[in-house]
């Protein structure tokens, strides 16, 4: 099929076959069989443990599917060593649908510095090492093993941050698409309901996978037709990045896989201009040359609407683990069974998170009363349920029904952020609808409380007195988790976050409504260390806010570079994709690499632990800042170490050839003698 433009967007459920839903979707023979299913006719092949709950990607997309008419079957965490479990249910008659799972499997299994992670909040009792690395790349060749001619679609956060080629922490190296590695047909990037439904009945009436080029949110590889015109963002000696507009059809092409590889600019250009296109409203098609071959991606998905959110909330979840999996726990269940996803989506854009690449910045909003149902539910078929709801909200807690003022400026915006470096004045920022949701659903017979555990942009809520009072009055039990992420200027800007000014502006306005009430809480703010652009100054600096405002944290986060995002393309290249990018013109970012000078960042974070006092130590001195080395309030560490401790942090220098001692240098600060 040779479709020029995209197809036009049909209603979510506008191609519905209702049919009797499964108690479960199969993932037995012995399953189908009492469904009465000679075969299926889409198996989901997933990292995760099923879990028949709107929290997990593959439980939507199973159900949305079954209410499309098609028998959907499961194969849940797979014994990937050969193709054979990967045949359980039978050749299925559409499609092989791959997927990850909700996290990408190499965050799930790795720390940020490299160690395996000994658990899994996906698998039954939490078990660790039940999916392989990269495990969208090896079910999908199992899959191809198992039926070769069955066609394979990716989707999944794993696959939707592979999509192009992109910066692989774990390599240390540039990765080809996960499309090409995995073989597969196609891939669905972003919250794919719509794109995934518009694939099963195309397929399913006879047409290719490579017919199928004209659906939002979708990657394949094609030729790029002869009516496109291509815009060059290849040309780093250019500084137009592919961005000017031209009447017909355009295609922007990237930069090529081999020229990525190769030059960092390149990448960083990239990245930049994959994240200039991801507004639904104005992106044009990407195209990236891997080998002899063109990648070709679709404009981003249309956002849901809150009917379309509605019929996804209110399919007929069992909303409980697979009965195969027993008694056993699955962490991530425990941890979402008593919340509740009020919206999707995030215009916060910041650089070090995943959820702009994969949901948008648009928010997707669910209505009151499909809300008010799914507590309704948990309420009368969650056992274990005792009147709280233990979460409600989303990615970000207070960004429901937000949205740009005037449709037609965000149809045309091509900011990547709509608060930063200020909240945009076409943005807006009332929390009324919020605040009504919070009253009818303490108001639900049986609801006793009901919390706010997700993450509260304090520059949004600052602007709304009435939704801390209520926050704060209603929602907080003890404590409220935040994320100021640093104190200083460099790292913030980023990251692209609000200045310490406005988190304590927030905080005064949470200790005068908590006062007020009567209630004795307090805020856990969350910091990250070593997040590109920061100094160890900045991290010194950090340290005596915290010490200054009596903060010791317990667990801290070190900066883990995931795929596309925009800090791992600082990160990776010491280049600013938030600017322009073009040899000898573009931004250059330091990235904290090595392993002393992150665990330097860390133990700045862990002022307060002796382990952390001869690393502290060593390099105060080598900064010129002995002054900090002392018992006096002001000071950060002691001058001396408790006998027992220090253990951890007092490695020896690495030695130079010849013997002598490698000196240990700060970043980003002249040493002073």
């Amino acid at each position: 099929m040779d479709t020029q433009m995209i197809a036009a967007e049909k209603p979510l459920m506008a191609q519905a076959r209702p049919r009797k839903p499964a108690p479960f979707l199969p993932m037995s023979r012995a399953e189908m069989n009492a469904l009465g299913w000679d075969a299926c006719d889409i198996v989901l092949v997933t990292g995760d443990a099923y879990v028949d709950h709107p929290s997990f990607g593959m439980a939507i997309i199973g159900r949305l599917l079954e209410a499309q008419g098609f028998r959907v079957g499961i194969i849940a965490q797979p014994d990937w060593h050969s193709a054979e479990p990967f045949k359980a249910l039978g050749k299925p008659r559409v499609f092989f649908g791959v997927t990850g799972g909700n996290m990408d499997s190499m965050v799930n299994r790795y720390t940020a510095d490299r160690r395996i992670r000994s658990d899994d909040a996906y698998t039954a009792g939490g078990e660790g090492g039940k999916r392989p690395d990269r495990c969208t790349i090896v079910y999908a060749q199992r899959c191809r093993e198992a039926f070769k001619d069955t066609p394979i679609v990716l989707g999944g956060i794993e696959a939707s941050l592979r999509r192009i080629a992109h910066y692989d922490y774990w390599s240390d190296k540039v990765r080809r698409s996960v499309l090409a590695d995995a073989k597969a047909d196609l891939l669905l990037y972003g919250n794919a309901e719509r794109a995934v439904v518009e694939v099963a009945h195309r397929l399913a009436a006879g047409e290719a996978p490579r017919e199928l080029d004209d659906i939002r949110g979708v990657a394949l590889f094609r030729k790029v037709p002869d009516d496109y015109a291509e815009l060059h963002a290849d040309d780093l000696e250019s500084a137009d990045e592919g961005a000017s507009r031209q009447k017909g059809l355009t295609v922007i092409r990237l930069p090529a896989l081999e020229q990525v590889e190769q030059d960092k600019e390149a990448y960083a250009r990239a990245s930049r201009v994959l994240h200039r296109e991801s507004n639904p409203g104005n992106a044009r098609p990407l195209v990236q040359r891997h080998g002899d071959r063109d990648l070709w991606l679709n404009p981003p998905p249309i956002p849901l609407t809150t009917e379309e959110m509605d019929a996804v909330y209110d399919l007929p979840y069992a909303r409980a683990p697979h009965p195969s999996y027993g008694d056993a726990r699955i962490p991530a269940w425990e941890m979402i069974k008593f919340s509740v996803t009020i919206m999707r989506g995030c215009f916060g854009g910041c650089t070090f998170c995943s959820i702009t690449e994969h949901e948008g910045r648009i928010i997707q909003n669910r209505s009151e009363g499909s809300i008010l149902r799914e507590i309704e539910r948990i309420r009368d078929k969650t056992p274990g349920f005792t009147g709280v709801i233990s979460d409600i909200g989303g990615p970000t807690a207070n960004m429901y029904r937000m949205a740009c003022k005037d449709p037609k400026v965000e149809a045309a915006c091509r900011r990547p952020s709509c608060v930063f470096p200020e909240i945009c004045p076409n943005l807006n920022t009332s929390h009324d609808d919020l605040i009504r949701l919070y009253r009818k659903v303490r108001e639900t017979k049986g609801i006793k409380k009901v919390m706010v555990a997700s993450g509260v942009r304090y520059d949004l809520a600052v602007e709304s007195p009435e939704y801390i009072k209520e926050l704060v009055t209603h929602h907080v039990g003890g404590y409220l988790k935040i994320a100021p992420e640093h104190t200083e200027r460099g790292p913030l800007d980023k990251m692209m976050k609000p200045g310490i000014g406005a988190y304590n502006k927030f905080k005064r306005m949470f200790d005068e409504a908590a006062e007020r009430a009567g209630k004795k809480y307090y805020l856990i703010p969350y910091f990250i260390a070593a997040h590109p652009g920061t100094t160890d100054e900045d991290m010194m600096n950090l340290a005596l806010w915290l010490k200054k405002n009596r903060y010791r944290a317990d667990q801290v986060q070190t900066f883990l570079p995931s795929p596309m995002a925009t800090a791992t393309a600082m990160y990776h290249t010491g280049v600013n994709p938030l600017r322009g990018v073009r040899h000898g013109g573009s931004d250059k970012v330091e990235a904290i690499k090595g392993l002393r000078q992150r665990r330097l960042h860390k133990a700045f974070l862990r002022y307060h632990d002796p382990d952390n006092w001869p690393l502290l130590r060593e390099a105060l001195i080598e900064m010129g800042r002995r002054d900090l080395i002392g018992s006096q309030p002001h000071q950060l560490v002691p001058a001396h170490q408790p006998p027992g401790t220090g253990k951890a942090a007092g490695t020896k220098r690495p030695m130079r050839p010849g013997g002598k001692t490698q000196r240990f240098t700060t970043k980003g600060l002249r040493v002073m003698k």
